[in-house]
């Protein structure tokens, strides 16, 4: 049976936010995106992560993930977008290619009504979006153990 996408689906990005804001929501970090970001800021590891980053409470270990404003915008969220933009995480290099989202067209559809750079602009091929599926299920988020 093919995938929904097998001919590829089009995204561009609008620009427009709603992937970075408005919502509580997470942004998982690995030890690849915290070095290529600290560095990317020039800070120490510590400081950038003392900085810009949380500790998300999953029981037996915690999760770090990127902090939020009170407006449940993103901490690099500024008036013209995203002030990480060239050295952001994987989770938001990677979207709308994520798995809750490429579950099924009806997925797809529902997540397209909220975003407008979905169904616009380039064509991602069925190769491209997959590759964006597995290097996410790849890049495990960096774990504390208490």
């Amino acid at each position: 049976m093919a995938c929904f996408y097998e001919k590829g689906l089009k995204f561009t990005c609008q620009g427009c936010g709603y992937c970075c804001s408005s919502e509580p929501g997470y942004v998982f970090l690995s030890e690849t995106d915290i070095k290529t970001m600290s560095e990317g800021l020039g800070l120490s590891r510590d400081k950038f992560i003392d900085t810009y980053c949380r500790y998300v409470d999953m029981g037996a270990f915690y999760l770090v993930s990127l902090l939020e404003k009170e407006n449940y915008d993103c901490i690099f969220m500024n008036g013209k977008g995203c002030g990480a933009y060239e050295f952001r995480p994987l989770q938001c290099r990677t979207y709308p290619f994520w798995a809750n989202v490429m579950e099924s067209q009806e997925t797809w559809d529902e997540e397209s009504r909220l975003c407008p750079g979905m169904n616009k602009g380039q064509l991602h091929t069925k190769n491209e979006i997959n590759s964006a599926l597995n290097s996410r299920l790849k890049a495990q988020p960096l774990v504390i153990f208490k």
